[in-house]
Formats: structure tokens, C-alpha cells, sequence
């Protein structure tokens, strides 16, 4: 079908915007956003959409955690008539101005939370190295994904609490990915759940005033690396420098005595890149973390990220993570806000992070689930 898209140039098949590549249902194109105050670090919050046009589904999240709590709101809505609109119910996202400013808000619903947020660009966007995977001759992963660095304005309201966001007090990251997705499946409402062999994977996008760093790691074990990307990102408008890319990246991680699962308290990372310098990042986890549970990542209740649930769905959730049912429900998949010293210079951002059983280091905390 026509949509407003099709008036405009970059067409790369013989078909309209609503249609891709391929058939495969696990192709979609995935939005996502988070943001946190500095220096604090005390407040995350979390949105994502996923649009699955092989499924006619789009879907999407909004969270925050404060205080010990995160609260989350979840939609869903058949993406037929309007396929490629980005809003669903009372969220609705919007690229203003491309690799520049998007704006995101969410009115009045039951969960409480609502917002009215500019993401603002502060660094040229990081393409991450091309996700390709095959297992057993099938083509499970053919994703590109984007990463970029900004700060935020406008507010945030919650159960009458209220943050003013400011670009000075508020930053955070984005990115934007599509293709095909390797499945997830950690929800034991829904079995089989995905097995995962030993591995490490570390997940880091860190701003500071003048560059950001953007760093992703995946070891089968120590020293053996499976995948790898990240360069240092200059601010928006400024020349990239290509030599910059993260080409190995050695770690020394200092694990929280968390008795309900995976928590990073501090961390050492030696990133090299491709000019052959280095450094060496002191990592600091802050008491903000926020789990992508929450947003539907590995399945919630036997709902899965491209479920057809209608023509417009909506639920939302409270979770304390002092509960041990709770941390159980969440596993570890989440995006934990961190301080980064590198030098003289001080930086904020987030971390995402999983030790699979059985890998060769950090047997501490094997007893969690990885993701």
C-alpha cells in the first residue's frame, strides 16, 4: 500500500515503504531512547517502539525507574492502515529533524507516567559493524543498528512527582537498528527459552563533555571475542575521525554482593583502537538501572516483542527491585546508568552487561541468568 513515504526519494526495492527485504517475521525496525540525570544518576528511563511489518504489528514501551521501583507502560496495535505512523495510543515518537532531534511523548494512561521529551544530538551517530549470523544454514541475524549520543529537554511526571529535564542535567542515548533479529526468549511462562553457551557481553555508550565513547563487547571467553564494534564519536557537525574504531577491548569487572542477581559495581575496560591508542576507563555503576523485562525484551507473560494483539492493546507494571520475586522475574538484561572517569575527564552514560554460566571468569555471579 501507498504511504506518505513513497512520495519522497530513497526507495531500495521494487515496492512500497510498507514492505522489506525479506519475509522473514523476524525482520523488524526497532526505535529506542534512554535518559538520566548527571551526576546523580539516580532516575533511568527507558522507551522503545518495534515496528514488524512481516507480523503487521507495531509495539512499544515506556519505563522509569526511581527509588527502588520501575514502572512500565507496554502498547501494541495492528500496524495496517497506518503502517509506518509511530504513535500508538498515547505514546507517539517523531523524528523532528534526522540524526538530529526526535520528539517523544506519552499522554495520560494507567500507569501513571507520562512525558513531553526532545532528544537532542550532542554527537555524530555510531554504525555499529554489520550483525550477521547463521545457525544450522538459516540466516537468525541480519541487523545494522545506529547509536547516537544527545541530552534531553522537556519534563516527566510520575504519580504527581514531576522532573523538570534540561539538556544541561539530563543526558542520555538512542539508537535505531532494522533487519532481521536474532529471537530472544527468556519468559518461562513460554517455553522453550533460549539457550545461551558461556559467554561475556558488555554493552557501553558513555558521553563526556567534547566526544563519546561507544563500546560493545562479545567474548565466548576471555581473549576469544565473537563480535566487536565502537569508535570515539565527536560532537554533531564535527569531522569523524574513521581511525577511532574499537578494535579489542580488555576487562576487569568488580561485582556488587547482590544476592538477586547480576550487578556490576565497578569496572576497569582497556578499549583500543584502530591509530593504536588506548585508554583506561574507570567505571562507577549509579543507582539507577532500569530492566528491559520490563519492556518486553526475552517475552513478559507470554507476551513477545511482534505478538498480534489487536487492534490496540495497552497494560502496564510495578516492580520492587528489593523483591526477590521480582529480580527474578526481571533476570539481568538491563541498561544500568554508570560515571566513567578517563583522565581528567569525567563522563556519564549507561552499561549493559551478562556473564553466561560456564565462562572462564567472574564465577560470582554464573548462578544468575545471563540476559
Amino acid at each position: 500500500m501507498l504511504t506518505p513515504q513513497d512520495d519522497l526519494i530513497g526507495h531500495q526495492t521494487t515496492t512500497t515503504f510498507d514492505h522489506v527485504q525479506s519475509s522473514d517475521p523476524a525482520w523488524m525496525e526497532r526505535l529506542w531512547y534512554t535518559g538520566h540525570p548527571i551526576p546523580g544518576g539516580d532516575v533511568i528511563f527507558d522507551i522503545g517502539l518495534g515496528y514488524h511489518p512481516n507480523r503487521n504489528v507495531m509495539d512499544a514501551f515506556a519505563g522509569i525507574t526511581r527509588g527502588g521501583e520501575q514502572i512500565d507502560f507496554r502498547v501494541s496495535r495492528q500496524a495496517r492502515p497506518n503502517p509506518l505512523e509511530t504513535t500508538l495510543g498515547p505514546l507517539a515518537i517523531e523524528v523532528v529533524d534526522g540524526l538530529r532531534h526526535h520528539h517523544i511523548s506519552l499522554a495520560e494512561n494507567a500507569s501513571g507516567l507520562t512525558f513531553d521529551l526532545d532528544f537532542l544530538a550532542s554527537m555524530n551517530a555510531h554504525e555499529e559493524e554489520a550483525h550477521f549470523r547463521r545457525r544450522k544454514g538459516r540466516v537468525t541475524e541480519d541487523m545494522a543498528r545506529v547509536q547516537q549520543l544527545g541530552r534531553y529537554r522537556g519534563w516527566i511526571a510520575l504519580d504527581g512527582e514531576r522532573w523538570d529535564v534540561t539538556p544541561e542535567t539530563w543526558w542520555g542515548q538512542r539508537d535505531h537498528s532494522w533487519g532481521i533479529r536474532a529471537e530472544m526468549r527468556t519468559d518461562p511462562v513460554h517455553l522453550p527459552m533460549t539457550f545461551y553457551p558461556p559467554f561475556l557481553f558488555l554493552w557501553i555508550t558513555v558521553q563526556f563533555e567534547g566526544y563519546g565513547l561507544q563500546l560493545f563487547l562479545k567474548e565466548r571467553a576471555p581473549g576469544d571475542t565473537i563480535y566487536i564494534t565502537g569508535e570515539e564519536v565527536r560532537p554533531v557537525g564535527e569531522r569523524p575521525r574513521g581511525a577511532r574504531r574499537l578494535v579489542a577491548m580488555a576487562h576487569d569487572i568488580d561485582w556488587a554482593d547482590d544476592p538477586l542477581g547480576q550487578t556490576v559495581r565497578s569496572a576497569v575496560l582497556e578499549p583500543i583502537f584502530s591509530d593504536g591508542s588506548r585508554r583506561k576507563l574507570d567505571v562507577r555503576a549509579l543507582p539507577a538501572r532500569y530492566f528491559l523485562k520490563g519492556g518486553l525484551y526475552g517475552g513478559l507473560d507470554g507476551w513477545f516483542h511482534g505478538d498480534d494483539k489487536g487492534k490496540l492493546f495497552a497494560d502496564h507494571s510495578r516492580w520492587k527491585l528489593d523483591s526477590a520475586a521480582d529480580r527474578a522475574a526481571l533476570r539481568t538484561l538491563s541498561d544500568h546508568v554508570i560515571e566513567v572517569r578517563d583522565g581528567d575527564n569525567v563522563g556519564w552514560g549507561i552499561m549493559e552487561y551478562g556473564v553466561g554460566e560456564g565462562y572462564a571468569r567472574y564465577p560470582e555471579v554464573q548462578a544468575f541468568p545471563p540476559i
